[in-house]
């Protein structure tokens, strides 16, 4: 059969794609690869179209057996490859033979993995996505030992193997984001604005594709008792609740929230989030939001 088959599945192991944009209005998050350039690589490496959908694991890895020959490319968060117990490269085009096994082992840094096949995994869809989403259950429940997951057809020309592991930034223990401040700024007194961009921040354990929880100084109100009417939630948006620690929504996010959202990141941050271990510290460069853009 033409599919692999999950040995290990590891912390959390999900299918993952360009996601499902357009459906907020029916309350569905975008989901998709967590770290989307790192997943975009990994693809692009493997020969496989823009949007195939791969393996995302998280801090520990998985292994996987062929089942039919297929070319796999571990990239995003590096860590130690092997195939049959003996080890091969990360971040470069890797062959299996049908019956070979690959395993991607801990993150040595970053959090999440991907493995990206020839001719992309063909789970089943949701709403045009292979996705799976934690916060909605759409798509393909995270992956269990035993699972089996359809491979497409192999690309017409294989990929070959490049010169140098592919290109990744990687991570450090503290990360800098530029934070475009507002929508709701004015609900927070000028002295947890301050705060806000002079803090370091620590990921909280209580982190997931939905967002990361932050540590550090309460973020007050200019007006505790204020309610807030549900609004549209972007990714990246940093949503404050009424605790004052801020959570920085993933690509798993709500569609609506009643909190205040004090700025929002953009996609290069975003995929730095993705990547941000518990206990890594973030520090936020503010900036200004155009006149335009305000909202009262």
């Amino acid at each position: 059969m033409s599919h692999i088959e999950i040995l290990r599945a590891g912390v959390l192991t999900t299918c993952q794609d360009a996601g499902r944009p357009g459906w907020g209005h029916l309350a569905v998050p975008p989901s998709g690869a967590a770290d989307h350039p790192s997943w975009r690589l990994a693809n692009q490496l493997a020969g496989n179209p823009t949007g195939a959908c791969a393996l995302e694991t998280t801090l520990n890895g998985a292994t996987v057996k062929a089942h039919r020959n297929v070319t796999v490319v571990v990239g995003g968060a590096p860590c130690a490859v092997t195939v049959d117990g003996r080890p091969e490269s990360w971040g470069q085009p890797v062959k299996l033979q049908a019956g070979s096994v690959l395993d991607a082992g801990p993150a040595e840094v970053g959090v999440r993995s991907y493995l990206a096949f020839s001719g992309g995994l063909h789970p089943k869809s949701s709403l045009g996505s292979h996705s799976t989403c934690l916060l909605s259950g759409l798509g393909p429940a995270p992956l269990q030992d035993g699972d089996t997951i359809p491979l497409g057809p192999s690309p017409a020309h294989p990929p070959l193997p490049t010169q140098w592991p592919a290109p990744w930034a990687g991570i450090g223990d503290e990360i800098v984001m530029k934070l475009h401040l507002g929508p709701r700024l004015e609900w927070f007194r000028p002295e947890a604005v301050a705060a806000l961009t002079r803090s370091e921040w620590t990921v909280s354990e209580h982190s997931n594709r939905i967002g990361l929880r932050l540590e550090g100084p309460a973020l007050t109100r200019s007006d505790p008792g204020a309610e807030l009417p549900s609004e549209g939630i972007a990714a990246g948006a940093l949503q404050v609740p009424p605790n004052g620690q801020p959570i920085l929504f993933g690509a798993d996010h709500p569609t609506t929230g009643g909190y205040p959202v004090v700025g929002v990141v953009g996609p290069e941050a975003q995929a730095a989030a993705a990547q941000a271990r518990p206990g890594s510290r973030i520090r936020f460069v503010p900036i200004p939001m155009p006149h335009w853009s305000r909202q009262s």
